[in-house]
């Protein structure tokens, strides 16, 4: 059982799903969002530790996050929200943005986020959802303790990739970058991420390659901005992960995440 349906809002900064799945996922996320499990319980591995989901749990993501599911006991029934990226950007200078992926039904700190995913399933006027999406927003800086352990290491490298994902560089510049010798920061890598270095690099850069394509940047164009050599490289890593062409994807308003 597969099931997903878009959700009409009041704002364009935002799109929402109410969607019900049986089987079991993994991939890396590629957009900051927040959503609520309405039905069902489930487990699943993320930032180096399992979480255990039931209805009223409230899940938050951020680009670069790898998520695996492990048990998912019956079909679950969540609604997704994305956050505005300008808006989390704005947050995110103010160097204040972190993201735990769970918070309990009864946690407190969920009170926004809950807020605001009542205001898109109630339909509300776009003054209402706009000041929802503020305050839901500005909740991510009292979590910025709460986000998972990883290790020194492990967070320089992350980092160091995301602020060259249009440049060429090797093992040996992350690991001195983080360091900590390659050997031990590859492990360290793969246990708390869930994805090696090279994997978790061209994950993110199909992230923004398809951020790019929706912002309107020619097909053709996009590899060099986002550190492929050529555009075959682009197109192989993109057809692998997203399952289509960028040329495809960029044409098809659908089949975009």
């Amino acid at each position: 059982m597969e099931r997903s349906v878009e959700i009409p809002v009041s704002s364009p900064a935002v799109r929402a799903v109410r969607a019900t799945i049986a089987s079991l996922h993994a991939g890396m996320k590629d957009h900051y969002g927040v959503g609520r499990i309405e039905h069902g319980d489930s487990e699943w591995w993320a930032g180096g530790k399992v979480w255990r989901s039931a209805p009223g749990c409230v899940l938050m993501k951020q680009p670069g996050d790898v998520h695996r599911d492990l048990v998912r006991h019956g079909p679950t029934t969540f609604i997704s929200v994305t956050l505005p990226t300008s808006d989390v950007a704005h947050v995110q200078r103010e160097g204040k943005t972190a993201l735990i992926p769970q918070l309990e039904a009864d946690d407190r700190r969920a009170a926004p986020f809950h807020r605001l995913i009542d205001a898109v399933c109630a339909g509300v006027d776009r003054l209402t959802l706009e000041v929802a999406i503020a305050e839901a927003v500005g909740t991510l800086a009292t979590l910025r303790h709460a986000y998972p352990d990883y290790s020194r290491p492990v967070r320089r490298a992350m980092e160091y990739i995301r602020e060259r994902l249009g440049h060429s560089f090797t093992l040996a510049d992350l690991a001195e970058h983080a360091e900590l010798d390659k050997f031990h920061l590859c492990r360290a890598f793969r246990t708390q991420i869930g994805l090696p270095p090279h994997a978790y690099l061209t994950r993110l850069r199909i992230a923004r390659a398809k951020e790019l394509l929706v912002r309107g940047v020619r097909a053709s164009e996009v590899a060099p901005l986002v550190g492929f050599c050529d555009q075959a490289q682009l197109t192989r890593h993109f057809r692998r992960l997203v399952g289509t062409t960028p040329a495809r994807y960029a044409k098809s308003p659908t089949t975009r995440a």
